[in-house]
């Protein structure tokens, strides 16, 4: 009977089950630590990149002519009758063609990486005749027109470009101030150009911007045209293009007309029109791959794979009757944990897949160093390997999918606890006469 008799009981399973339990709930707090280095390091990231924005140029949204018509008329004042204010008629292209040629490069700030790009921007379309009906009634002088361009970032421009409307030339001029829905402007003096006829214009410019395009379509009927080098293009935007792409670049096409637009086609200054948000559209170009992302992600993961980790040791604990210390469970909790700092580490110098293969292998080697003086048996030794091996390759794959990541995590849940399942009940787990674990 003694030759027969554990030297675990059923109790003794029980307690350093929750002593597992407790402990893997202890080691979240340094897995959250961790998520927090992530999310520093992000936000070093990013401040980084404004830097780099900052001395370049800011992402560019892009707003093709508007005619403008300043006028002065008389209003109500409130105690000395009328006073005259001015105010401007603004009319867009009756229609507007936008072709844009992206050239982009990657810049960089000690570790950290952001994408510019040098672009052309070549604009033409027309203007229908202006009808002088559209001014208010109560007009008592009308000021020289003018046509304004918007962009985010005027810093961008490069060279010195030319206006040409009806057969003239025109030289464009910085605006004095922001625009609500444009931006930045560049304003085209019309002197004296009649507007009782429909005017053609054309314009073509170098821009810089960084991580992004977009653009207004202000045009009645617009039709934009993007291309560039670039493999991962994002198109965003409240408009869906038509696009191709191609080995390392795309061209896409958006056609938007005044029915699904969500702005007049003539407005006053002080007008409540919409944001640019409500209807630009155009190209990210931002690194498709994010480190910070995937990263943070797999940190998520940290409890599974401690606790199955604790699994594989409990049960070879069981199953050789080798004691392992409590102290060595904490010890192989945090070789797990320091996986994540390594990964995240290593990310931004390496790029995610290179830095998790080395991560992985270097953890899953110290465990496997660690359990071999633990166990001083080749087999249970050789099973922790790939079952660790195993969990970090799932894990990686399951990182990849990013759409159907919770799909294939819970099947392979379900599969793992399967298999738990199985193991254990090849383990009696009260010791009974004669009893022994198979």
């Amino acid at each position: 009977m003694e030759k027969n008799k554990k030297p675990n009981s059923g109790l003794s399973y029980t307690l350093k089950g929750v002593m597992i339990a407790g402990l893997s709930l202890f080691l979240l707090i340094p897995s959250c630590l961790v998520q927090n280095l992530v999310n520093e390091r992000k936000q070093t990231r990013d401040e980084a990149v404004v830097k780099i924005d900052n001395k370049w140029s800011l992402p560019q949204t892009i707003s093709g002519p508007v005619l403008s018509l300043p006028f002065t008329k008389l209003v109500d004042g409130d105690k000395d009758g009328k006073y005259s204010r001015s105010e401007t008629l603004n009319i867009t292209p009756e229609k507007l063609v936008i072709n844009c040629k992206l050239f982009p490069e990657e810049r960089y700030y000690s570790i950290y990486k952001t994408i510019v790009y040098k672009s052309i921007v070549t604009m033409e379309g027309e203007f229908a005749a202006v009808d002088t009906a559209l001014l208010p009634v109560d007009a008592i002088s009308v000021g020289r027109p003018y046509v304004k361009i918007g962009m985010s970032d005027r810093r961008g421009i490069t060279g010195d470009p030319v206006f040409e409307m009806s057969g003239r030339s025109f030289e464009l001029a910085t605006g004095s101030n922001p625009d609500n829905l444009m931006g930045e402007l560049l304003v085209v003096d019309l002197k004296d150009m009649q507007l009782d006829e429909r005017m053609l214009f054309s314009i073509s410019f170098e821009l810089k911007g960084s991580s992004s395009v977009n653009f207004l379509p202000v045009g009645q009927t617009s039709i934009v045209n993007v291309e560039g080098q670039w493999p991962d293009p994002g198109f965003i935007g409240n408009y869906t293009p038509d696009y191709t792409l191609s080995d390392g670049g795309f061209e896409a096409k958006w056609e938007v007309s005044r029915f699904n637009r969500n702005m007049p086609d003539v407005w006053y200054d002080g007008d409540n029109i919409y944001s640019e948000r409500d209807i630009s559209f155009g190209v990210n170009l931002v690194d498709m791959v994010d480190v910070y992302k995937q990263s943070l992600r797999s940190t998520k993961y940290a409890l599974m794979f401690i606790v199955l980790t604790f699994v594989v040791f409990f049960f070879v604990e069981i199953f050789t009757h080798k004691k392992i210390h409590p102290i060595q469970y904490v010890l192989v909790g945090v070789a797990l944990v320091l996986f994540y700092s390594l990964l995240i580490s290593l990310a931004e110098m390496l790029g995610f897949g290179f830095a998790y293969l080395i991560s992985s292998v270097a953890t899953i080697g110290l465990i496997t160093a660690f359990a071999g003086a633990i166990f001083k048996d080749r087999k249970p030794t050789i099973t922790l390997a790939v079952i660790l091996s195993a969990l970090y390759a799932f894990l990686y794959v399951i990182l990849q999918l990013e759409e159907a990541a919770l799909l294939a995590g819970s099947i392979g849940l379900f599969v793992i606890l399967g298999v738990i399942m199985y193991v254990s009940n090849k383990i009696k787990w009260y010791n009974e006469p004669g009893a022994d674990t198979e």
